[in-house]
């Protein structure tokens, strides 16, 4: 699945998905992207840089002046509203990234990067949606538990065991399994970003890793026997560390990837860092996916005022992902 080019799932029609997808394309004259969403939507952005959209044909090369597009006619032109939610747009924009996956899945393409999505309008299209890695998982049939996410960003790369849900349903649903089995995903996504041999820091559940039951025992009971199990696989992880510890400069060195267990253990120090230049690798599922690290901007959306440089970077991620990181 490494050779070929991207394809891009253009996100939430009414955001400004569309505009940076035809900017990133057209900066992008080397390797662009295949674009994935509608017409409709697209053709005022191509427009404005001089651009036309060309129905993409497999083996065709990239031109000058053509930005290459999978229509999918989801979006009826009445309901592009640049700026407003919407349950059509949200299920525009899982229309956008299923048939870029469908297509990925069939080979020929280097993966699927997705712009920035809403998931309220997602969910008003009454669609149950928490997050690419829980869709991918469906589209794929893998289990959801096997499917992680991976911010990468600032220096950073985290892996997080659980994701968007209520903080006391992720901390309860934490087992030595679902820890070690996003630190093999972790190790796999590392290597095939062309780390060789990847260190792997874990952080704790509690303050200090629970400072040996001091502060509870759920390091004790889930992030000990993790890590051990993950060493046993010949895996070179260490911790269960306070999450504070192995951020700070020195516990940074020579580590390669870190484990979090919770959505805000990684995502804060990751977006700290890196803003909205942050990328969202979706690891397991058998298909290389990255999604942009910011939202959808509603406020500025059809103005032509957005920034495509953190969807640039999402397509530069992943360029090197080998099979092993899906």
């Amino acid at each position: 699945m490494t050779a070929g080019r991207t394809l891009l799932a253009i996100g939430d029609p009414n955001g400004i998905g569309p505009e940076i997808a035809v900017k990133a394309a057209h900066a992008r004259t080397d390797d662009p992207p295949v674009l994935v969403g509608d017409r409709c939507v697209l053709e005022p952005h191509a427009a404005a840089h001089g651009l036309t959209l060309r129905d993409f044909e497999p083996g065709t090369p990239p031109a000058a002046g053509r930005v290459d597009l999978v229509d999918t006619a989801r979006l009826p032109p009445g309901e592009h509203r640049p700026g407003v939610v919407s349950a059509e747009a949200g299920d525009a924009t899982i229309t956008y990234v299923t048939a870029a996956v469908r297509l990925a899945q069939r080979g020929g393409f280097r993966g699927v990067v997705a712009g920035p999505h809403s998931e309220t309008a997602v969910n008003a299209a009454g669609i149950r949606f928490r997050g690419y890695p829980p869709l991918l998982a469906r589209l794929t049939g893998v289990p959801e538990d096997r499917v992680f996410l991976l911010l990468i960003g600032g220096g950073l790369r985290i892996v997080h065991v659980t994701l968007h849900e209520r903080l006391g349903d992720a901390i309860g649903r934490l087992t030595p399994e679902l820890v070690a089995d996003a630190g093999r995903a972790l190790h796999d996504a590392l290597r095939g970003l062309g780390i060789g041999a990847p260190r792997i820091g874990v952080f704790g559940v509690n303050p200090h890793a629970g400072e040996g039951g001091l502060f509870g025992d759920d390091d004790e009971r889930v992030t000990v026997p993790a890590v051990a199990a993950l060493t046993a696989a010949g895996i070179a992880a260490e911790g269960p560390y306070g999450a504070d510890v192995l951020l700070a400069a020195g516990g940074r060195d020579g580590r390669d990837g870190f484990v979090a267990m919770y959505h805000d253990q990684g995502h804060v120090p990751v977006k700290l860092l890196a803003g909205t230049g942050s990328a969202a690798l979706t690891i397991g599922a058998g298909v290389p996916f990255c999604s942009v690290g910011h939202g959808t901007a509603f406020d500025i959306a059809g103005r032509g005022a957005a920034d495509p440089a953190a969807l640039i970077r999402a397509l530069d991620v992943l360029e090197p992902v080998k099979e092993g990181a899906a």
